[in-house]
């Protein structure tokens, strides 16, 4: 390499260069160009060593990619500023303008950073999965997607609703889908001059006669409550989380017809007028 072309690189005046600060300048620069070199293998190297202790975890393909995306990034800027260091270039000035950058782009992103922060934590913490119904932020619907700065959610009516991560990781999130049994909460309601005998025997011949219903725990049918105008009785079958929802609409359809059938009354709300006529 010719004294001129080292000079231009280097950003020197030839003329005002010795022999001596000429070998200086090229032995700098070489150096400064071993650890560039250099510095770039040994961040790929523990990128990608990171990158196979996260596969073999099991860690999420999202959240790894952008793991070993910012770790090659951040090492690369340190392998930046230590060749420049080595060049004679004042590298303080840099580094401070590196931080309040990253400082006024922290606070124009505050909002997007929250939301990262929850996505991370989403797909560590795995409170739900893909293809699970939940209820969170706000929203009811089968998860299809967790992203890092949103989670996409597919209502019954199949609808898409795209919810921000900060606001689901910041709300309860009630998972459906996680457990392999659910219990059918149901209230019925007779009449006070009905059978009550007679009414919890008919809806016990109907749990017991549906195969869906699980028989550990076994099914309660109890009286719940002396309403106003019913005597209320809890139900409580158990049955598998997929399903929760045709036993419940079998067994409210079953019920219905077992009372119409045996002269049991479902009563509704209702007002008596009285008419008074005066003189």
């Amino acid at each position: 390499m010719k004294k001129e072309e080292v000079a231009q690189i280097a950003g020197f005046d030839l003329a005002k260069l010795t022999e001596i600060d000429y070998m200086s300048y090229v032995t700098n620069f070489l150096i400064a160009l071993a650890i560039f070199v250099i510095g770039r293998w040994v961040v790929k190297m523990v990128v990608k060593g990171i990158r196979k202790v996260l596969d073999r975890n099991k860690t999420d393909d999202m959240l790894a990619d952008f793991i070993c995306s910012l770790l090659s990034a951040l090492g690369t800027l340190v392998v930046v500023i230590a060749a420049l260091n080595r060049l004679g270039v004042d590298t303080t000035s840099l580094v401070a303008l590196i931080g309040a950058a990253g400082l006024a782009i922290g606070l124009a992103l505050q909002s997007s950073l929250s939301n990262f922060a929850a996505g991370v934590m989403l797909i560590v913490n795995k409170p739900f999965d893909a293809g699970d119904y939940v209820e969170a932020g706000g929203v009811s619907g089968v998860v299809e997607d967790v992203h890092i700065f949103s989670t996409t959610l597919r209502t019954p009516d199949n609808k898409s609703v795209i919810v921000p991560n900060g606001q689901i990781y910041e709300s309860s999130i009630t998972n459906y889908s996680n457990r392999k049994r659910r219990r059918i909460d149901l209230v019925m309601g007779i009449g006070y001059e009905d059978d009550i005998k007679k009414a919890k025997q008919l809806m016990t011949d109907i749990m017991q006669a549906d195969k869906r219903i699980l028989p550990e725990p076994a099914p309660v049918v109890a009286v719940h409550e002396l309403a106003d105008s019913s005597v209320n009785f809890a139900v409580r079958p158990w049955v598998k989380t997929e399903d929760y929802w045709a036993v419940y609409w079998d067994l409210l359809e079953g019920f219905k017809l077992s009372f119409d059938e045996n002269g049991i009354s479902i009563p509704y709300p209702q007002q008596d007028l009285h008419v008074h006529k005066v003189e």
